[in-house]
């Protein structure tokens, strides 16, 4: 019932000459000039060391491009390095395994959580969709994931979705102060107010009619959350852990951050916005809102980030090669 939660352009390998080089005294006709370990005409028509008439000193030859294959290795390490961080600090991808959240989130989704905003203090609000660490044994009972090596190396690097760590997802329903009532069948009350709720399960009422927790009134302490899943008939949530240490509340520092894109299947893609419900006068009074939400993978950020370093080093490369092959010339004349 709980829910676990680049590519740059070729370049050549050969050197690409621009303009007309300059004519040494003695040079054949057709004036060519070869780079790289060829030995250049002196004045006097015959192989020389690379000195200029006059020039007094050596120039340099102009150095080879680094091939794109020989390049590769190192983009492909600062992408994954690039998706490590933005996995740690910024976004990372969850699977859902579970009908707890359906038909919101469905068995087998890919959604993407916002790490970034609590980093700048933002704290969950009602509505929002959110991961969180297991507070007490909620998912005792459910079988362990038992991943391979290569789902391991992927699910480090953030380019599959964690497969050791214990972590559910569920709405946020109440924050720190609220009151939240279950009478009957529903409707689910906050701060007395009664919730238009259009994401429950069809055919599931608001409210539980059980003796186990689907009937409740709690005020929720400071620091802490309450949360159900929309499928409130198949939702190990706060109403089914209030004998836990924290009676059922989930403390926000457990809070991995809000699911914000449903984003695998490409079919089922889309946002997951706060409903309007939780928008209603008097009910949203106590709340803040959040810093924005990031809505790409890691994946897309890393090689964002790969693509200007690969045109950095591309254009430094030409700048050298026109550097020497400028000295190189000017020493001739």
């Amino acid at each position: 019932m709980g829910d676990v939660a680049v590519g740059a352009r070729s370049g050549h390998d050969g050197e690409e000459h621009r303009g007309n080089p300059a004519e040494a005294n003695g040079s054949d006709s057709d004036g060519a000039m070869t780079t790289g370990n060829d030995a250049t005409a002196g004045d006097d028509g015959m192989p020389g060391d690379g000195r200029g008439a006059g020039a007094g000193e050596s120039a340099p030859p102009p150095g080879k491009p680094r091939s794109f294959w020989k390049e590769l290795p190192i983009l492909i390490v600062i992408a994954l390095v690039l998706a490590l961080l933005i996995k740690t600090f910024l976004v990372q991808a969850f699977s859902i395994p579970s009908a707890s959240m359906e038909n919101t989130l469905q068995v087998g989704d890919r959604v993407l959580v916002d790490k970034l905003t609590p980093w700048f203090g933002s704290k969950p609000e009602r509505g929002e969709v959110v991961v969180f660490h297991d507070p007490d044994n909620w998912l005792e009972g459910e079988p362990a994931p038992n991943p391979n090596a290569v789902q391991k190396v992927l699910s480090w690097i953030g380019l599959m979705p964690s497969a050791n760590e214990k972590d559910l997802i569920k709405r946020v329903i109440g924050v720190g102060g609220d009151t939240i009532e279950c009478k009957n069948s529903g409707p689910l009350l906050v701060n007395g107010k009664a919730l238009n709720e259009p994401y429950v399960y069809p055919g599931n009422t608001p409210c539980s009619l059980d003796d186990q927790g689907g009937q409740f009134k709690v005020k929720v302490p400071k620091g802490f959350i309450w949360v159900m899943g929309d499928h409130r008939q198949n939702s190990r949530d706060s109403r089914y852990n209030q004998n836990d240490r924290n009676h059922g509340f989930v403390p926000v520092d457990k809070v991995v951050g809000r699911a914000i894109v449903k984003a695998w299947p490409i079919g089922r893609w889309g946002t997951l916005p706060v409903p309007d419900t939780f928008d209603q006068p008097g009910l949203n009074n106590q709340q803040a809102s959040s810093a924005a939400s990031l809505t790409v993978a890691p994946e897309g950020i890393a090689v964002a980030a790969v693509a200007p370093v690969v045109v950095w080093r591309r254009r430094r490369a030409d700048r050298l090669r026109s550097d020497v092959l400028s000295k190189a010339t000017s020493g001739r004349r």
